[in-house]
């Protein structure tokens, strides 16, 4: 129990920390909304690409911050980043969101990533349940039926990565200059499938119930290997296989996403093959995961290669995942795992001294020169996994009281 206790305690600890980093540092001082980034040494960068990503990230962390706290000003950085988005990202024409726009909030990238939308509705509808802005859960609403219209493979099932600005093809589908020009990947499909539970807590809508079943139908037929419990990353049109990298973060992310979505939509049937699931897939994350507590980035299935850098991201999805599987399971060596996880990211990951997280650190432990803050560096993993901790520890502790 004084474990228990402490772990959360440390948590909110964090939690305020984390969000008074991004309260002070990222609103920019001299234009509406925020910067584009944050560099490795604390220097806001104003002229910086503004992304999709990163503001959806933010609307939806302050607004889960204020929905856990009840602090009005969580809920003023909430409704800064939403009118940005409504004024700058979204397109007057066509419909959607663009990907980026530049530090004048114009177009910069105008095609309609599948990721960015779905973390678009992601933050929309947890803005809608913070400050009931009927405007913010219709444009939720309403992305939900662009992404069914124009990006659900009608043939295969499941989403193309992108679309040009008028919903015609693109030749060009990556999310990043990393990923494989596919047409298909796990990591969108995840974020779909994140985006549409939290848009169903407040839309109880048929046809996206019907889309949140059919994508954890994906997941068991497609994505998630039946042997090893990894998942696959990239995808043809028709589900042919295109990778044979393990993202140990993906997959323990994925392990407590699925079956919260499986009970978003109380499928009895779903709801337990993903309880199943959830204990698999984290028992397959531990290959990845380091005596020191911390997780690595990926695994090379072609010439068994370990990248043993270990990003900040992963280590905050396994403080969730490895609790959640404790929390289905009621064996301690899952709480351990979860509370290893954060003992490593307060040796390695977070900065004590300035506040906020590094980006990681290399396999020899030095430290990896990165951003704080920008396109893919958002508050949205560190800030989720200490709030998801707080409340399942105490759900746990008034639940079980003599734990």
């Amino acid at each position: 129990m004084e474990k228990l206790k402490q772990y959360q305690a440390e948590t909110e600890k964090e939690l305020q920390s984390i969000l008074a980093w991004w309260m002070k540092n990222m609103p920019d001082k001299d234009s509406a909304g925020f910067y584009g980034e944050i560099d490795a040494f604390g220097a806001a960068h104003p002229e910086a690409t503004r992304g999709l990503v990163l503001y959806s990230r933010i609307l939806w962390t302050f607004s889960a911050a204020y929905l856990h706290t009840g602090s009005a000003e969580l809920l003023t950085m909430s409704e800064n980043a939403y009118r940005y988005l409504m004024n700058h990202f979204r397109d007057p024409v066509h419909g959607g969101m663009f990907w980026s726009v530049n530090f004048n909030g114009k177009a910069e990238q105008d095609k309609k990533q599948v990721y960015g939308l779905a973390f678009c509705i992601y933050g929309l509808a947890e803005y809608y349940r913070a400050g009931k802005d009927e405007q913010a859960l219709q444009t939720a609403i309403e992305l939900f039926q662009l992404l069914e219209a124009h990006c659900r493979d009608c043939v295969h099932d499941g989403y193309f990565e992108a679309v040009s600005r008028d919903w015609s093809p693109v030749a060009d589908c990556r999310l990043s200059e990393k990923d494989l020009n596919e047409k298909k990947s796990m990591n969108t499909h995840l974020h779909i499938l994140e985006a549409y539970s939290g848009l169903y807590k407040s839309w109880k809508d048929v046809k996206l119930a019907s889309a949140i079943f059919s994508l954890l139908n994906m997941f068991r037929l497609h994505i998630i290997d039946s042997r090893t419990h990894q998942q696959h990353l990239f995808f043809s049109e028709s589900w042919e296989i295109r990778s044979g990298i393990v993202s140990f973060g993906h997959d323990v992310e994925a392990a407590w996403l699925l079956y919260e979505a499986a009970a978003s939509i109380r499928n009895t049937g779903m709801l337990a093959d993903f309880k199943e699931n959830a204990i698999e897939m984290v028992n397959a994350s531990l290959q990845g995961v380091d005596t020191d507590g911390g997780m690595w980035y990926e695994y090379n299935k072609a010439d068994l290669h370990f990248n043993r850098e270990k990003h900040w991201w992963p280590q905050a999805e396994a403080m969730v995942g490895f609790l959640n599987a404790y929390q289905l399971t009621g064996n301690e060596q899952y709480l351990r795992h979860s509370i290893n996880s954060w003992d490593f990211i307060k040796d390695h990951i977070r900065d004590s001294r300035n506040g906020e997280w590094f980006w990681g650190i290399h396999e020899d432990g030095s430290r990896m020169i990165r951003e704080k803050a920008g396109f893919w560096k958002c508050p949205y993993h560190n800030s989720r996994a200490c709030m998801e901790v707080s409340t399942r520890i105490t759900g746990m502790l008034n639940r079980f009281p003599g734990l």
